[in-house]
C-alpha cells in the first residue's frame, strides 16, 4: 500500500454488514456539546494508510471529535490488541479497526463490542459478535478482478505466483480466494501437480495456470522479506516463460518488481497488483506493471470517524443500509466504466489516478 487510495469523487461508500442496533450497551455516549473521542487503528505502518489518517483527520475536523489514530508497526495482533486495550482503559467512545486475526481476536473483540462502539474496516471480523459494521470493499470480489487482470495479460495461461502479508485475515483469504475462484475450472480447481517444465516446483493449477507452492507466499507485513519471497520464486522459474507474479498487499508489486529488476526481468514477466501504492502507480504508467486494482482508504477513514462520531451522539442512522464498495481497476491506458457483478466500476488511467491521490493527501493537514 505505498501512499494509496483518493478520496473518490463519489459520495455514498457502501457498509457491508451494518446493522441497526449498537450492542455496545455499556459504550459510554457523549451529551450536550461534548466532542467524542474516536480511535483508528490500522493493521501496519504502510502510506495506505497515511491516506485513512488523511481521511480520518478530515471527518474529526467536520465531525467536532477528538481522534486518536496509531499505526502499528508490524502486522501483528499481540502488538495491535494493546493499543485497543489502552483506549478501553481511556474511555473513548468508539473504535475502528483493521481485524490482523479474525478467528484468534474474536473473543477479544466481542468482549471489546460491550464496552465501547466498534466497527471495523478493511479488513473484517464477521464472527465477532456486536461490531456494528464493516467500512471497506468486497475483498473476494477485488481478487476476482486481479483474476481478470491475470487472464488478460496471460490469456493462454500460464504460472503465477500470489505474495501477500498473510494467509489468515480476512481480506488475505478472501483476496487470494477471488483470485482462485476467476481462474479456476470444473477440471482445475486446485489440482496438485508439478510444474510443466520445472518439476522439482510443486503447486496447483487452477485452470490453465500453474500456482508456485499452491499458496500464496506470506511475507508477514512490508519488509525486506517481501523482496526476497519473489526473488526467490523468480530464481526458481529460471527459464519460464508467461510468468505473472501477482502482489495482494500495496506493498507487494514495488517488492516484485524490485526483484524482478535485480534480476533483469522487468518486461518479461508480467505483474499484477493490488491496492493504489504510488510507486505501483509510477511503473503502471511507465508499463512496467500491469495493473491494479484498488481500495478506497481516504473515505474508510472518514466513514469510520463519522459513523463513530454519530453513534457517540445517539445517531444511528449511518448504521443503516448494506451494500459493497466498488473497487476500481487502474492499467496505464483506462476504459470506460463497466457494471460487474451488480458494481459500477471505474477503470481510471494510472497517471490520472496518481494525481488524485496527490491531491488528496495535500487537501488534508493532520
Amino acid at each position: 500500500m505505498a501512499l494509496r487510495l483518493v478520496f473518490l469523487a463519489f459520495t455514498s461508500l457502501a457498509l457491508a454488514g451494518c446493522g441497526g442496533g449498537n450492542s455496545a450497551t455499556n459504550a459510554p455516549n457523549v451529551a450536550g456539546g461534548e466532542r467524542p473521542k474516536i480511535a483508528v487503528v490500522t493493521n501496519c505502518t504502510d502510506p495506505f494508510w497515511d491516506l485513512c489518517e488523511a481521511g480520518a483527520n478530515k471527518a474529526a475536523k467536520d465531525h467536532n471529535v477528538d481522534l486518536l489514530f496509531r499505526q502499528p508497526e508490524k502486522l501483528d495482533a499481540a502488538i495491535q490488541m494493546p493499543i485497543i486495550e489502552a483506549w478501553v482503559k481511556q474511555g473513548v467512545n468508539g473504535i475502528a479497526v483493521s481485524v490482523i486475526d479474525p478467528k484468534g481476536q474474536e473473543e477479544d473483540l466481542t468482549r471489546i463490542a460491550k464496552k465501547v462502539s466498534l466497527i471495523t474496516m478493511d479488513n473484517d471480523a464477521a464472527e465477532s459478535t456486536g461490531r456494528l459494521c464493516y467500512v471497506g470493499v468486497d475483498n473476494r470480489e477485488a481478487g476476482r478482478a486481479v483474476g481478470r487482470l491475470v487472464k488478460k495479460v496471460l490469456p493462454n495461461g500460464g504460472t503465477i505466483a500470489m505474495f501477500i502479508g498473510n494467509n489468515s485475515s480476512a481480506n488475505a483469504i478472501d483476496r487470494s480466494g477471488g483470485v482462485l475462484d476467476e481462474l479456476k475450472t470444473p477440471d482445475a480447481d486446485g489440482k496438485p501437480g508439478t510444474h510443466p517444465v520445472k518439476k522439482d516446483v510443486t503447486g496447483k493449477y487452477y485452470g490453465k495456470y500453474f500456482l508456485v507452492d499452491g499458496e500464496a507466499k506470506t511475507d508477514g507485513g512490508p519488509g525486506e522479506k517481501a523482496v526476497t519471497n519473489a526473488r526467490d520464486v523468480l530464481g526458481r522459474l529460471d527459464g519460464v516463460t508467461d510468468i505473472c507474479m501477482i502482489g495482494l498487499y500495496a506493498y507487494n508489486p514495488p517488492a516484485i518488481l524490485e526483484a524482478a529488476r535485480a534480476k533483469s526481468l522487468v518486461g518479461k514477466i508480467k505483474i499484477v497488483g493490488f491496492d493504489e501504492n504510488l510507486e505501483t502507480l509510477k511503473s503502471i504508467a511507465a508499463g512496467e506493471i500491469e495493473g491494479t486494482v484498488v481500495q478506497d482508504p481516504f473515505n474508510y477513514g472518514y466513514k469510520s470517524v463519522e459513523i463513530l462520531a454519530a453513534v457517540a451522539r445517539g445517531d444511528k442512522s449511518k448504521l443503516l443500509g448494506k451494500g459493497q464498495t466498488p473497487y476500481q481497476v487502474i492499467t496505464k491506458d483506462g476504459g470506460p466504466d463497466q457494471t460487474i457483478n451488480g458494481l459500477l466500476i471505474k477503470f481510471p488511467k494510472a497517471v490520472d489516478f496518481e494525481k488524485k491521490i496527490r491531491d488528496d493527501l495535500a487537501s488534508v493537514k493532520k
